[in-house]
């Protein structure tokens, strides 16, 4: 697991900024979204993977304790799987000038849909009734990757929980980008897997800075709870 390391000047900026350490800790859990970001065996098996972060597979049981407690308090899960086909390698040749011909055939066989690579690690616990979303670039929000944004407002979801591979990337991009469409973004510090402790951290402390909240599992789950908790008895 990532050693965690938040500096202290960023803290109290948020701090002060902000009025206290975390801006969405009553968020409801019924307007709340899990977005599981590219926890795929192609990230994650070295046989099939064009791109493998060892530490994804650490994060696994955090992600499916957040799934359980989010579900049983009324918040839905959604898994996100990234896709490169044929068309994206046209329509996102940008990509392909960077990564050249070599890493562009791997990551093709790694990510086709249908291939083992693009399919979930099987120590994750999908449950009946959470959604499975396609994307084909870094970020899920980004126009023209996939339905995300308006799958969760048909929904009514109004705060998402970053989780998944890697922190920088894909997780992060996804993570500025739900900011911009405005939905009340946190980012799970021990949920986001990245190549590096170094890299990890500095992709959490630049999204905490300006784009969103950072919590870890324990806490998410514990303000999960308490919010739920608030809601019924609001209800009652």
């Amino acid at each position: 697991m990532h050693k965690i390391s938040i500096p202290q000047s960023v803290i109290d900026h948020i701090i002060h900024a902000r009025g206290r350490e975390h801006v969405f800790e009553t968020f409801d859990p019924a307007k709340t979204a899990l977005l599981v970001v590219d926890m795929q065996n192609g990230f994650m098996i070295e046989e099939v993977g064009h791109s493998v972060c060892p530490m994804a597979r650490e994060i696994v049981p955090n992600i499916n304790r957040l799934a359980d407690a989010l579900r049983n308090a009324g918040g839905m899960v959604v898994w996100i799987q990234n896709a490169a086909t044929e068309e994206t390698l046209q329509s996102w040749s940008v990509r392909v000038e960077m990564d050249g011909p070599e890493r562009t055939r791997k990551r093709l066989e790694s990510m086709l849909p249908g291939s083992k690579g693009y399919e979930l690690w099987a120590g994750l616990t999908p449950a009946r009734g959470d959604l499975f979303v396609q994307k084909t670039r870094f970020s899920a929000f980004i126009q023209g990757s996939s339905n995300l944004a308006e799958v969760l407002r048909e929904r009514g979801i109004d705060t998402v929980l970053i989780t998944g591979t890697v922190t920088g990337v894909c997780c992060e991009s996804t993570a500025r980008d739900a900011m911009m469409c405005n939905f009340k973004t946190i980012m799970i510090t021990d949920g986001n897997a990245a190549m590096t402790d170094e890299d990890h951290n500095a992709s959490l402390a630049g999204f905490y800075l300006t784009f969103g909240d950072v919590m870890p599992t324990d806490t998410v789950i514990e303000f999960l709870r308490r919010n739920a908790s608030k809601g019924l008895a609001a209800a009652e």
